[in-house]
């Protein structure tokens, strides 16, 4: 039997992940492995440039 799913919101913040992800040549890994599959140090940088633009987009 099949559970079913909540469907997840898509956020601004999943959004820019994603992109963030994929100028740092992440998205390959996290497609096939998902987030959980990504080393300290990888999430670390995406979170760190996350938190940049977000603070850069505000100034602005």
């Amino acid at each position: 039997m099949e559970k079913n799913k909540k469907k997840k919101i898509v956020t601004e913040n999943d959004i820019m992940k994603y992109e963030i992800a994929g100028e740092i040549g992440l998205i390959d890994k996290i497609n096939e492995q998902g987030w959980a599959g990504l080393t300290a140090k990888e999430a670390g940088r995406i979170g760190g440039m996350l938190t940049a633009r977000k603070k850069n987009k505000k100034k602005k």
